[in-house]
């Protein structure tokens, strides 16, 4: 193996507790011992706890543990006069291996004899019995003999102890170990020794010997610890322990102590270390210093300690000189608890960590100490901390907060869980009192201080005190941070009420509106009635009436947005009859009232309540009249409004809410309601006049004169995207469901002339059709376009004559009346043309357009006798092929046969069709007269011959 160089790391940190106390120590009775120079101790199956003891005079004594009597004398037996240099427990086995003036001997564990010697093996200065790591000891099962590593001369040998108690040598390994091997520890496969220059490894499995490091230093004798719980071995370097795994390699860190030991111990997750009458505790995975014991020593002769060696014991032993005391290892929970008296919460949760990842506590004790901690730190004033240490619990019930925010008793009360804890920290109060209680004992500390008296208060706040301000601030902010993760969390119902509610408290507390109105408008479990007249009486009323809508009262809701919207006073929530005056449209509307209406809208949108929604309507369309259309039209209602009802609630005034919703009805709705049509019709002739009548006196007012145009609706406002004018004459022409007498009878006197025509048409009028498109309009197009739907040419001839007559002082129309016979000429007598012309209209316009029409009607006429005759002779020919048809002759002979049953005809009855096949009678019935043999249905599929026109 290479050589290792080892690096010393720095001075260990202190984090002094009590992990070891004083358990017991020799019964007075006993008379004095000897001095002592080796221990052991083991615990039997029946729970007895023996510690043996090896004097220099040679004595073996048993000592029986007592937790009320101490250490009592047991059982003492003498072996050859000499020192007892080690003793080891071989348990299975139930037998002691005891190292007396270099030779070994074998006790029994209960009576302490026989003592029998192992003469094989002489001059050996250090045994260590074979350790199997857990692994191994279920690869191998339980090992029936015993063994052992004996360092005899300078050589190391290995030994198994049969059943017969006889020593049966394995190995001798030599090699240069001029010094002598001086301590060794046998795990598994390896054996790790020590001289005075260094560390050795030999394999047992391979039989293979190299160095794992040398020793700086040959004047420090080397020394060696196994760490069974780990199944580590520690190598000391002076007050350096290294420790490594069974294959020899340096694992983790190393160890730093205060100064070199003389003897070492484990217990559970530390190493002991005693020296100079001092017994210290270090962690072995981090290194910390942990305790210190001070104790008696005797001057010349050295201490002595003694574990459990299976490394899962809770006892270790110490002699110095004559004495022997017994420490064993205190409850992890009373350590816990006496972290958190010091205030060494850090500490505390690392050690629980530890406790943790040794399988000695569970994730459920973590979380109940994280809790404890953040009570501790809250009573201490650190709410940060607190809250974080809330967090990171995950047992700890967010009810268990609930007291020092709302005064007990509450509905919530019985809720919280009592005496959970280890009683280190008060009963809960509110936060204000906490935060009273805290400053009050900040006080006293640093009076005390002034006096010279440490106290337990954080100097920083003894230092800078805080104001009560601050720490109310801050208390607050923090709880509320923890109900909103504990939101997140799976709680029963109960406990999610608390949590929203008393989050809604907290938020009115900080004044965080914009979280308070989230919370109320989103789902949550808050109780309303923990909670309305805390916000009726803050002032905070939209949050009220997103709480109140968010649990279905919406009535409720809606009052109190229809008092932020008109801005009424707060005493108008107790005024259900409150008056309903309009507001002017054209005064501006401020954010808050529309946001008020917005969100009105929203509960109204989806409620089916007819009384509520007609209710509320006529305030939103006080403010803003899109609004009020969408929530008269909305889908997301389940059950439509009755039409009669809404139209009844719309104020008269506001047309255009009343137009929109019955355009919705119409054509959304695809109402047939003739009552819905000729209102809509009525109200927009009505818009229309008035939209006609306010340009008209713009336009006198400016001087300007201009066309007739299509003018838009009134009002910055309108709902309606395109033209009154045009949206009338759309409806007025898509629409028969509308009276239109009614309509005419209100535009009677407009200049609404393109909808008095389509009235007009609506009522068959075509003569006032025509004159109005004609001679008011001027459009031939439109006209031309009507006489096209009358489609008789008495209507061409009525508007010609509109065209050449002179009405109302107007100039005959000639230019028109031309276009008229150029374009449908065709449809006029020329006669009556003729008879209807004026004798005012100019030839030349007139001459070259008669001359078309009587050369179109001559052509006409001609073309007419032309189809007549052709008519005529198809008519002949289909007569004549017919008639071949019938007159056809068929010869029939011997050899004739039926095309369907093959039989000969000879004289039967036959029938021919007209694909020129032959069946007889018998056939003929069956097949029918329309289908042949082949399958063709003549009337289906008919057979054309061509006749004399065609082939001619």
């Amino acid at each position: 193996m290479a050589n290792s160089k080892f690096k010393p790391v720095s001075e260990p940190k202190s984090h002094s507790r009590n992990v070891l106390e004083l358990f017991a120590g020799l019964n007075p009775s006993i008379p004095q011992l000897p001095p002592i120079r080796s221990l052991a101790i083991t615990t039997n199956s029946d729970s007895q706890t023996l510690v043996f003891v090896g004097t220099v005079s040679g004595d073996v004594i048993s000592l029986a543990l007592s937790p009320n009597s101490g250490l009592s004398l047991h059982l003492r037996v003498n072996i050859i006069g000499k020192p007892v240099t080690s003793i080891h427990v071989i348990t299975h086995i139930r037998k002691l291996i005891v190292l007396s003036d270099g030779f070994i001997y074998l006790l029994d564990l209960n009576s302490l004899e026989p003592i029998q010697k192992l003469s094989l093996l002489k001059n050996v200065n250090v045994v260590s019995k074979r350790f199997f790591s857990r692994r191994n000891e279920e690869i191998k099962g339980k090992e029936d003999g015993c063994f052992f590593a004996a360092s005899v001369g300078k050589k190391l040998v290995l030994v198994e102890l049969v059943l017969s108690g006889s020593p049966v040598i394995l190995k001798e390994v030599q090699g240069d170990f001029a010094d002598g091997i001086m301590c060794v520890s046998w795990v598994d496969e390896s054996v790790i020794f020590g001289t005075r220059s260094a560390y050795y490894l030999y394999s047992y499995a391979s039989g293979q010997c190299g160095m794992i490091f040398s020793l700086p230093d040959p004047s420090v004798l080397p020394r060696m610890k196994l760490l069974a719980k780990e199944c580590k071995v520690m190598l000391m370097v002076d007050n350096v322990g290294v420790i490594v795994d069974s294959e020899g390699q340096p694992v983790g860190g190393s160890l730093v102590f205060r100064e070199a030991s003389e003897t070492m111990g484990e217990i559970g997750a530390y190493v002991v270390v005693i020296r100079s009458g001092k017994l210290e505790l270090y962690h072995k995975k981090s290194g910390n210093y942990v305790q210190r014991v001070q104790f008696v020593g005797e001057v010349g002769n050295p201490c002595v300690v003694a574990d459990e060696e299976d490394g899962r014991g809770k006892l270790v032993a110490v002699a110095a000189g004559s004495k022997v005391m017994c420490y064993r290892k205190v409850p992890s929970e009373e350590q816990i608890k006496e972290l958190l008296r010091k205030k060494n919460f850090r500490e505390a949760i690392i050690l629980v960590e530890e406790l943790q990842n040794e399988g000695e506590m569970t994730r459920e004790t973590l979380s109940f100490v994280h809790a404890q901690v953040g009570f501790l730190l809250l009573f201490d004033l650190n709410f940060e901390e607190a809250v974080d240490h809330f967090l990171l619990s995950e047992t700890m019930d967010p009810s268990e907060v609930f007291p020092f925010i709302m005064r007990d008793p509450n509905r919530w009360s019985l809720l919280v869980p009592r005496n959970r804890y280890w009683g280190l920290h008060p009963p809960p109060s509110l936060l204000e009192k906490v935060v009273d209680d805290g400053l009050t004992g900040i006080q006293r500390a640093i009076f005390l201080k002034k006096a010279g008296v440490v106290t337990a208060v954080d100097d920083e706040f003894l230092q800078n005190p805080p104001s009560r301000a601050d720490l109310l601030e801050s208390a607050i902010k923090n709880m509320t941070r923890f109900l909103e993760a504990s939101r997140h969390k799976d709680l029963t119902p109960s406990v999610r009420e608390g949590v929203d509610t008393l989050l809604m408290y907290l938020y009115r507390a900080l004044n965080r509106v914009d979280d308070m109105e989230k919370l109320a408008s989103s789902e949550n479990n808050c109780i309303v009635e923990e909670l309305e007249s805390l916000l009726s009486e803050s002032g905070h009323l939209r949050t009220l009436a997103f709480l109140y809508a968010s649990k279905g009262m919406s009535s409720k809701s809606l009052s109190i947005w229809r008092v932020l919207a008109r801005n009424y006073s707060s005493s108008y929530l107790n005024d259900s009859h409150g008056a309903n005056h309009i507001q002017d449209t054209t005064k501006d509307v401020s954010f808050d009232q529309e946001s008020a209406v917005v969100e009105a809208s929203k509960i109204l949108e989806a409620s089916s309540d007819q009384e509520l929604v007609l209710q509320h309507l006529g305030w939103i369309a006080d403010i803003n009249h899109l609004i009020a259309v969408q929530v008269l039209v909305s889908e997301k209602r389940t059950d439509p409004l009755p039409p009669d009802e809404v139209i009844a609630a719309i104020d008269p005034r506001k047309v255009e809410i009343l137009l929109r919703y019955l355009q919705w009805l119409i054509e959304d709705q695809n109402s047939g309601d003739t009552r819905f049509h000729t209102t809509y019709a009525l109200l927009l002739s009505k818009s229309a006049l008035d939209a006609n009548e306010k340009e008209h006196t713009t336009q006198n007012f400016e001087g300007v004169n201009q066309k007739e145009i299509n003018v838009s609706d009134c009002g910055n406002n309108s709902i309606f995207e395109t033209h009154v004018r045009e949206r009338l004459q759309i409806f007025l022409q898509s629409s028969d469901l509308y009276d239109p007498d009614e309509v005419l009878d209100l535009v009677e006197g407009s200049e609404l002339w393109l909808e008095k025509a389509i009235l007009c048409r609506k009522l068959g009028q075509e003569t006032l059709v025509l004159q109005i498109l004609a001679l008011k309009l001027e459009d031939c197009e439109a006209a031309e376009q009507y006489c096209a739907e009358i489609g008789r040419p008495d209507a061409y001839m009525q508007l010609l004559e509109m065209y050449l007559e002179s009405m109302n002082g107007k100039e005959p129309m000639f230019k028109a009346a031309v276009r008229l016979l150029h374009i449908h000429g065709e449809m006029l007598d020329p006669l009556q043309v003729l008879e209807r012309l004026s004798q005012d209209m100019p030839l030349q316009l007139a001459s070259e357009t008669i001359l078309r029409v009587l050369r179109a009607r001559h052509h006409h006429h001609r073309q007419g006798q032309i189809v007549h005759n052709l008519s005529h002779a198809l008519d002949i020919d289909a007569r004549l092929a017919r008639f071949e048809e019938r007159s056809r002759h068929v010869l029939i002979n011997d050899e004739s046969v039926c095309d369907s049953c093959h039989a000969r005809l000879g004289t039967k009855l036959f029938a021919m069709y007209p694909d020129d096949t032959i069946v007889c009678y018998k056939c003929f019935r069956r097949q029918g007269e329309s289908t042949s043999v082949s399958g063709r249905d003549f009337k289906k599929d008919i057979l054309y011959k061509p006749g004399w026109l065609v082939t001619r």
